[in-house]
């Protein structure tokens, strides 16, 4: 499995914006409890989602960077794994490279290595580049699944159907 960048706010600066400007601009007001399905869900499978404890809508250029250096030490599940709890449960600002390099450090990471990859342009063009890309095929949001390069999914799905994609995709393959 890999992971690719998507960035569902590319218009956002590198810094982000205040969370409660986003939902206003986004829902037409400051309104958190809208997110208390997502947060019910999350609890029914293990998951304390905390959205009250985000300040910042990051633009996810850095986060993405970030995923894209696991990639190449075979490190991205536990790299996301890692980022999705700074976000969903702990709040963290994922545009601060300093906290996105302890929570790479988390993540088995040497925390002044990333916190110099991150510092650096390195890298950026690249997530740019995948994420037009993406645009470009049709993607819109996420979750999408794409399934041995044939078959693509979006949305939330049934368990069901992803593995009714997965057995296309499968199908489809040459021999």
């Amino acid at each position: 499995m890999r992971w690719l960048p998507f960035q569902l706010n590319p218009d956002l600066p590198p810094q982000g914006i205040p969370r409660l400007d986003y939902i206003a601009r986004k829902f037409g007001d400051r309104d958190h409890s809208r997110y208390r399905r997502v947060a019910m869900a999350g609890q029914s499978v293990g998951l304390d989602m905390q959205f009250e404890k985000i300040t910042v809508q990051p633009n996810t250029v850095q986060a993405h960077r970030l995923m894209h250096l696991a990639a190449q030490k075979d490190r991205q599940d536990a790299m996301a794994e890692s980022l999705f709890r700074a976000y969903f449960v702990e709040g963290a600002n994922l545009t601060d490279n300093a906290v996105l390099a302890g929570y790479a450090a988390e993540a088995g990471f040497d925390r002044e290595a990333v916190q110099a990859y991150l510092d650096s342009d390195e890298d950026s063009e690249v997530i740019r580049a995948a994420d037009v890309e993406a645009r470009e095929v049709g993607i819109s949001g996420v979750p999408f699944f794409i399934f041995n390069r044939r078959i693509g999914v979006s949305g939330a799905q049934e368990a069901e159907t992803l593995l009714d994609a997965m057995e296309q995709a499968r199908a489809a393959a040459p021999d």
